[in-house]
C-alpha cells in the first residue's frame, strides 16, 4: 500500500472513530469499587443520566482490588473508541508512588474527560469518646505520645496517608492500625478497638446522622455542605490544609477529542441537574460544576506530584 493510500485509510479511521452516530452500542464503565461503594453509587447515578443523554445503554463493570490498579489498568488497555469509561479517584493518583510495576501509565494511557464529584476526608470519633475537638485529640496525642491509635481502610489509602499528613503537620505520635475496607475501620471505631478514624465523610454520614460517630474535622478548605457543623482543619489553624476524596471521568488515550467532549458536554448537563445534586448531597459528595478535560488533567497532574512527595516522606509502603 503507497504512504497515499496508507493515509486515506487513517484518515477515513479517524473520522469513523469521530462519526456522529457515536455511540451506537452500549457503553461500559470500569470502577475499582465494590457494588455498594461511594465511587459505584456514584457511577450509576450519573451513568443513568449519560446513557439517557447518549441515547444508549451504561453498564457499570465492577472489578473490586486493593489499588484499583486492576481496573484502571483495563481501561487503559481498552480501545479507544469512547466505548470503556473509567471512575478514577484519588487513590489512583497515590498509586503510582506504592504499586511496584503498575501495569499502565496514569499520564500516559489515560485521558481525562472530567471531574464529576469530591467529598471531604475527616477524623471521627466514637460518639461517647472524650475528645470532642481536634484541639483536645491533639492535646492527648502530645501528652501521650503513641497512645491514641486511628484505624483506616488500607495500607497507602487515602484515609492512611490523610492521617499522616495530619501527624505530620500537628507533630503528634499516633498509631497506624489497618483495617481491610471502610467498613471494617468503622467497625472498629464503633466497638472502641480504636480511638480514631480516619475515613471519607461518605463513608460514615449515615452514622454520623444516627448519633453513633461524632465527626472532629474535616481535611477540605470547606466545610461538607452534608455536614455544615463539622469544623474543618484550617479553623483549628491548619492552613493550607486541603485533601479531598475526588472521582472523576477516564477514557484510554488515543480516544478522538471529539467523544471525549461530548462526554464532558454530557457530563456537565448531568451534573447540572438538581435531582443529581440531592442525592450525591445525600451521600455526603457534591459535584463538581466547573470542570473539562483541561482541569481534570491538572488535577491529576498535580495529585501525582503532590502525593508521590507524601509517599516519600511519610515512608509509607504498599502491601
Amino acid at each position: 500500500m503507497s504512504v497515499s493510500a496508507l493515509g486515506i485509510v487513517l484518515f477515513q479511521c479517524a473520522a469513523s472513530a469521530q462519526a456522529p452516530d457515536y455511540p451506537n452500542k452500549p457503553i461500559r464503565i470500569i470502577t475499582h469499587s465494590p457494588a455498594g461503594a461511594s465511587p459505584d453509587v456514584v457511577a450509576r447515578i450519573w451513568g443513568e443520566r449519560l446513557s439517557a443523554a447518549l441515547g444508549q445503554k451504561i453498564v457499570v463493570d465492577n472489578r473490586p482490588d486493593g489499588a484499583g490498579a486492576i481496573a484502571m489498568g483495563a481501561v487503559a488497555k481498552a480501545a479507544p473508541d469512547g466505548y470503556t469509561l473509567g471512575t478514577m479517584t484519588f487513590s489512583h493518583a497515590v498509586d503510582p508512588a506504592i504499586v511496584a510495576q503498575l501495569p499502565y501509565d496514569t499520564a500516559r494511557d489515560l485521558a481525562p474527560v472530567r471531574q464529576t464529584t469530591q467529598g471531604s476526608l475527616m477524623l471521627a470519633v466514637n460518639a461517647d469518646s472524650p475528645h470532642r475537638s481536634i484541639a483536645a485529640l491533639v492535646a492527648s496525642a502530645k501528652a501521650q505520645p503513641a497512645h491514641l491509635a486511628y484505624a483506616s481502610s488500607g495500607n497507602a489509602a487515602p484515609t492512611h496517608l490523610f492521617a499522616e499528613v495530619f501527624k505530620a503537620r500537628t507533630g503528634t505520635d499516633i498509631r497506624h492500625i489497618l483495617y481491610k475496607g471502610g467498613v471494617a475501620a468503622t467497625t472498629a471505631l464503633l466497638g472502641n478497638q480504636v480511638e480514631i478514624l480516619s475515613t471519607s465523610g461518605a463513608a460514615v454520614i449515615a452514622q454520623i446522622r444516627a448519633g453513633k460517630i461524632r465527626p472532629l474535622a474535616t481535611g477540605s478548605p470547606e466545610r461538607m455542605p452534608a455536614l455544615p457543623d463539622v469544623p474543618t482543619l484550617a479553623e483549628f489553624g491548619y492552613t493550607g490544609f486541603d485533601v479531598r476524596d475526588w472521582q472523576g471521568l477516564v477514557v484510554p488515550a488515543k480516544t478522538p477529542k471529539a467523544i471525549i467532549d461530548r462526554l464532558s458536554a454530557e457530563m456537565t448537563k448531568a451534573l447540572e441537574q438538581p435531582e443529581v445534586k440531592d442525592r450525591f448531597a445525600t451521600l455526603g459528595v457534591e459535584t463538581v460544576g466547573t470542570s473539562n478535560p483541561e482541569a481534570f488533567g491538572a488535577l491529576i497532574q498535580a495529585e501525582l506530584t503532590r502525593w508521590a512527595k507524601v509517599v516519600r516522606d511519610s515512608g509509607v509502603r504498599a502491601d
